[in-house]
């Protein structure tokens, strides 16, 4: 079984993480389950009561300390207890008091590890633009700490002035990182960016394709967004009668090289001939030992990746394509691979042309028919 990827959301009071989470549900498939760990200060939970109405499986709650501190050694325990009563498809851990995740991080690292049921998907930071007086500390191991951070969601930042919010990218930049952010939309961001592709997403045609339904036109899409981040749409089709194989040295060398600053999130269902090793060096081996093609699910966050075992078909390819392959493709070809890039804003255009250029996304014995679209 693939381990339950954990979503970490943290910030201090007020900065409007439940808000997020809550803005988050409405995007996922009807069956989708989340089961939501939080953290409060004090004996009396603030809005769980909230959360558990809002389609969410399951809630447990650390009360009375801070889960990146003094609680965390209670973390398995309380992982498990949502895993067995739950069941879900994604834990999302909300935690209050530190700006500081990486605590939090390793020791789901360290659980993933031992007992092969979790796998961190990433860390979010939630910062409220109208309060936020900047980082307290901005020492080595504040810096250190902060690198466990994936993405900065500046929220809130409607309520004040253009040089409010500079400010605030200036604190961010005290810590001389560079961490991926973006404007929250009222409270909500997109599911693309937030959450990474797994087993139960991948069975929804949408959520394979970022979240973006044919159904729906783009333009409204980018309405939708703000034009916060770019998405790319990208399907290998293979060439041939006998099934195919990506190139999987391609593919880990454009993994290995894709920069932080530019592309967030890269999701895909992979036709493969052998389990890649994802970046932590573990290998699925889930698709036995039997030689083969087999589908597996790439999830690449913020420089991370992990490529996992799938019981998932790949449907035909979708109309979002480059025009010289379009037309080529017959009902005789597969599709191999199918992929989601979110980017930065302003990056789709540059990278769309990298990857028509060919060498990165390919057919492993060559050949197949490359598809690149710009969703938003």
């Amino acid at each position: 079984m693939a381990p339950t990827p954990v979503t970490i959301v943290t910030g201090f009071l007020g900065s409007g993480k439940t808000t997020l989470i809550l803005n988050l549900i409405p995007q996922l498939p009807h069956t989708y389950k989340i089961a939501l760990l939080k953290n409060e200060f004090g004996d009396v939970a603030i809005d769980s009561q909230l959360a558990s109405s809002a389609a969410i499986s399951g809630v447990q709650e650390l009360l009375n300390g801070c889960i990146c501190c003094n609680l965390v050694g209670q973390l398995g325990d309380a992982l498990e207890s949502l895993q067995k009563d739950v069941g879900p498809d994604r834990i999302i851990i909300e935690t209050s008091g530190s700006a500081f995740p990486a605590t939090l991080a390793m020791e789901v690292n360290r659980l993933g590890r031992e007992t092969g049921n979790y796998v961190l998907d990433g860390v979010l930071v939630m910062i409220d633009v109208e309060n936020w007086k900047g980082y307290e500390d901005t020492s080595y191991t504040a810096k250190m700490q902060q690198k466990y951070t994936d993405l900065i969601v500046f929220n809130k930042w409607e309520l004040v002035d253009e040089q409010r919010y500079d400010e605030c990218l200036d604190r961010v930049g005290d810590l001389e990182l560079q961490i991926a952010n973006v404007k929250s939309d009222k409270g909500r961001v997109d599911q693309s960016l937030l959450l990474g592709l797994d087993s139960a997403l991948a069975k929804d045609g949408d959520s394979v394709n970022g979240g973006y339904s044919k159904d729906k036109p783009m333009h409204e899409h980018a309405e939708d967004h703000e034009t916060e981040v770019e998405v790319l749409s990208v399907n290998l089709v293979s060439e041939g009668d006998k099934p195919k194989s990506v190139d999987l040295d391609s593919l880990e060398t454009f993994l290995l090289s894709a920069p932080k600053d530019e592309v967030y999130r890269i999701k895909a269902i992979v036709s493969a001939s052998h389990p890649m090793a994802s970046s932590s060096g573990d290998i699925d081996e889930s698709a036995g030992s039997q030689p083969g093609i087999a589908m597996y699910i790439l999830n690449w966050a913020f420089g991370r990746w992990t490529f996992t075992y799938s019981d998932t078909t790949l449907p035909a390819p979708i109309g979002v394509a480059s025009s010289t392959a379009e037309t080529a493709v017959s009902s005789t070809h597969e599709t191999i691979l199918r992929m989601t890039i979110v980017l930065a804003r302003g990056e789709a255009s540059k990278w769309k042309s990298r990857l028509e250029k060919g060498g990165i996304i390919e057919q492993e014995d060559g050949g197949g028919f490359l598809m690149v679209g710009r969703v938003i």
